[in-house]
């Protein structure tokens, strides 16, 4: 009887050596595109600066930044420092990190260093770690519409919502192709160790020097492509006193709604970029004139727009200006100071809600069930780590402990780990919300001032006169009763 077995293996060998031959010839296109320098030279498009037509130093330069490059250079791969750090150096600024842009793989990358970690999903990206400093290493990203067919239909390499929004962007190519990928033209630029030159793709020296925030390629597309790029148009525009082009600009407000589909924990590291910079004020007033504040803070926003409260704007301002002032001194500032200025009217509006509605509630009870419901509305715009909820509930717990001074509790709070914090919440708070015709708040600041900066003794002698002002206070009513009964009694 025939039987079909004995062609299986033959079938199956077959099988295997076609997909083996396939990966060797996929493999070894895919190393000679990586390391064949032919494949990357400068076209005619780009600006190149010798280096005695730049300011662009390697004195300037992070060492850790610097041994990336050279190992690179010496492992065959052209590599190149991009974008924001050479920008910076050519303007003259100190440069917050360095960046790199390479024709290796995220994978040969990861083969030349024993410190390097592969992140990202969106966009595959290599963190070469030098113990705090991490150096950020990109391959230079192609153009999906030229990418081969198979990594089109590969959605872990490319893939773009309806929006146009790119949801993976796995696609390598040639410095070309990344310069054209590049959002902004100041920040298509290139600085190679090996000859020191710079490599300007699209004007964005011109750009610098004309103080311009210009877009590569058409706004809209690339807006689409990634909205946050509105939030960084605006933070290069209040960082280096720049401003945004018309072109670029023209789209923000009717594209700002494409904000809702960027995850909360990116939002997170958006407010951190945009209000730690120095510049909170200004980049709250931008993100007000465009309409994009409100998908940080809807809340906040919402009664901002509504005037219901007399003193939310000109409060957050406050902390604005405050927080620019700590950072531009070098001074220590935390996010959860911000957060809890900016949630602070909404807290009290959810405080008054459920007082009125469940009269029976204690009023700390009162005051977690609108702690857990704001911060449950705020997560979902953005992912507050719980170290920085936990110290915003400090804050704010500490308004109410320091209004109670009598006994024990003033030393009590004196001793918080957060009175700090608090004590300047309640600065701020007085300062906005006092009036001539009620300065309890101002009052009550002076005294916490005063009760720091004395010794002991005084300070005794501050709670005791607070508990007999207090008491006074308390007794006052009684008498008038008393008094009120006796005069009725005399008259009847």
């Amino acid at each position: 009887m025939f039987s079909p077995f004995p062609y299986y293996p033959i079938k199956a060998s077959i099988i295997k050596s076609v997909i083996n031959l396939c990966k060797r010839v996929l493999g070894k296109a895919s190393k000679k595109m990586a390391k064949s320098p032919k494949k990357n030279k400068q076209t005619s498009a780009s600006n190149v600066l010798t280096r005695d037509q730049h300011n662009v130093s390697r004195k300037q330069m992070s060492n850790n930044a610097l041994k990336v490059l050279y190992r690179l250079n010496s492992g065959g791969y052209d590599a190149y420092l991009v974008g924001g750090g050479v920008r910076d150096l050519l303007l003259g600024l100190a440069p917050k990190d360095f960046d790199i842009a390479t024709n290796a793989t995220p994978e040969q990358i990861k083969d030349l260093f024993r410190n390097c970690r592969i992140i990202g999903r969106r966009f595959r990206l290599a963190h070469i770690v030098f113990g705090r400093e991490i150096i950020e290493v990109a391959t230079f990203r192609g153009h999906h519409e030229n990418a081969p067919d198979k990594e089109k239909l590969c959605q872990k390499t490319s893939k773009q919502s309806e929006d146009g929004m790119l949801l993976r962007d796995n696609i390598y190519g040639s410095i070309e192709e990344d310069a054209e990928r590049r959002d902004f033209t100041i920040n298509a630029l290139y600085y190679s160790a090996k000859d020191f030159k710079v490599h300007d793709f699209a004007n964005g020296i011109r750009d610098i020097d004309a103080k311009l925030i210009r877009l590569i390629g058409d706004p809209e597309t690339r807006y689409r492509e990634d909205p946050v790029r509105m939030l960084r148009a605006i933070r290069f525009a209040t960082k280096l006193d720049m401003t945004i082009s018309p072109e670029t600009e023209a789209p923000i407000s009717e594209l700002a709604p494409l904000m809702a589909n960027i995850p909360a924990a990116r939002m997170f590291e958006e407010f951190l970029k945009l209000f730690l910079s120095g510049k909170a004020q200004l980049t709250f007033e931008q993100l007000k004139k465009y309409d994009l504040f409100r998908y940080f803070f809807p809340a906040t926003d919402q009664m901002l727009n509504d005037g219901t409260h007399p003193h939310i704007e000109r409060f957050i301002v406050q902390a604005l200006k405050n927080t620019d002032s700590r950072i531009n001194n070098e001074q220590r500032v935390t996010p959860a100071f911000l957060f809890a200025a900016m949630l602070w009217y909404p807290l009290q509006s959810h405080i008054e809600r459920i007082r009125n509605g469940q009269p029976h509630m204690s009023p700390q009870d009162i005051f977690f069930a609108a702690l857990a419901e704001i911060m449950s509305e705020q997560q979902q715009s953005i992912a507050i780590p719980k170290r920085f909820q936990a110290v915003m509930k400090d804050i704010w717990i500490l308004q109410e402990k320091l209004s109670r001074r009598d006994g024990k509790r003033a030393y009590k709070a004196l001793e918080h780990q957060k009175f700090r914090a608090g004590y300047d919440f309640l600065l701020l708070r007085a300062e906005i919300e006092s009036t001539p015709e009620d300065d309890e708040l101002q009052e009550l600041a002076k005294w916490w001032t005063d009760f720091q900066s004395t010794d002991n003794n005084t300070q005794e002698l501050m709670i005791k006169s607070v508990f007999q002002t207090r008491t006074s206070s308390r007794r006052s009513p009684r008498k008038r009763r008393k008094v009120r009964e006796t005069n009725s009694s005399d008259n009847g």
